[in-house]
C-alpha cells in the first residue's frame, strides 16, 4: 500500500454518540496515517462534545460544527471542497453509524492506487448486505432499478462507502451534484458517468446499525425515484 499519499476519511456525524469513539478508533486502527475529518450537524446528544474530547489526544483529528441540520449532501461537498483545499490525495466517505467496517479501509487505497473513484458495493461479487426484512428488498431492488434504468456500470448507487482520488478527477467537481439528501449519492454516479469516470466497484460487507436509530425517511424513497428519471433523462439529453 502507498504510504506517501495524504489520506483524509470522512464522516457526517448527527446524534452518533454511541458510535462516535468506536468509529474513530477503528479508522485510527486500520489507516494509522491518514486524518479524519466529522462534520456534525449540531448533535442535540452532543456527539460534537465527545469528538473534542477526543481531539485533545489526536491532532489529525478535525471537527467542522455546523449550527443545524444542513443535511447530508452538502455535509460531502464541504467535506470534498476540504480535502482539495488542504492537499489530500485521496478522500474517502463513510457512515458513521459502524454499519461500514474500518477494516476494509486499506482496499480503498490500494484500489485508489489505480482508479480515480472507487465505490463499496454490497451487490457485487463478494459484497454482502447484512439489512434485513424490507430494509434489504427496498436496498436491492432500489440499486438494480438505478442500474436498469441509468444504464450506469455499477450494481452500487446509494452507499456513502467511496473514495475520491482528488488529483485526478480533474473534471469531476462534488459540487456539480444536484440532487439532495440521501439521492445525493445515486445523483454523484451520474455526474461521474457524465465525465466518464471510471466506477471501480469493490466488494463490501454492509453491517445494520447496532446503536442509535436509523435516519432516512420514507419519503426519501420517492424521492430518489422522482430523481433517477430527471436524472436519466437529463443524460439521455446531454449524450
Amino acid at each position: 500500500m502507498s504510504n506517501n499519499k495524504r489520506i483524509l476519511v470522512f464522516s457526517a456525524t448527527y446524534n452518533e454518540i454511541e458510535n462516535i469513539r468506536e468509529l474513530i478508533s477503528g479508522i485510527q486502527k486500520n489507516l494509522p496515517n491518514s486524518s479524519i475529518l466529522i462534520i456534525d450537524d449540531n448533535s442535540p446528544d452532543k456527539t460534537q462534545e465527545v469528538i473534542k474530547e477526543l481531539k485533545k489526544n489526536h491532532n489529525s483529528l478535525f471537527l467542522i460544527e455546523r449550527e443545524r441540520k444542513l443535511g447530508l449532501d452538502s455535509a460531502h461537498k464541504n467535506a470534498f471542497r476540504y480535502a482539495i483545499e488542504n492537499n489530500f490525495d485521496y478522500l474517502i466517505t463513510m457512515d458513521a453509524d459502524l454499519s461500514h467496517d474500518p477494516k476494509e479501509l486499506p482496499k480503498f487505497v490500494k484500489n485508489l492506487n489505480n482508479f480515480p473513484f472507487v465505490i463499496g458495493s454490497r451487490y457485487t461479487n463478494g459484497g454482502k448486505c447484512l439489512m434485513k426484512g424490507s430494509r434489504l428488498i427496498m436496498s436491492k431492488l432500489g440499486n438494480k432499478l438505478i442500474k436498469i434504468v441509468s444504464g450506469i456500470k455499477s450494481n452500487e448507487f446509494t452507499t456513502s462507502y467511496r473514495g475520491f482520488d482528488t488529483k485526478n478527477l480533474k473534471s469531476f467537481d462534488l459540487n456539480n451534484v444536484k440532487t439532495k439528501g440521501y439521492s445525493f449519492f445515486m445523483g454523484t454516479l451520474f455526474e461521474l458517468e457524465k465525465n466518464n469516470i471510471e466506477i471501480k466497484e469493490i466488494p463490501i460487507t454492509f453491517h445494520d446499525r447496532k446503536k442509535g436509530v436509523s435516519k432516512i425517511p420514507r419519503i426519501e424513497i420517492f424521492r430518489t425515484l422522482k430523481n433517477l428519471f430527471f436524472l436519466t433523462l437529463n443524460n439521455k439529453l446531454f449524450r
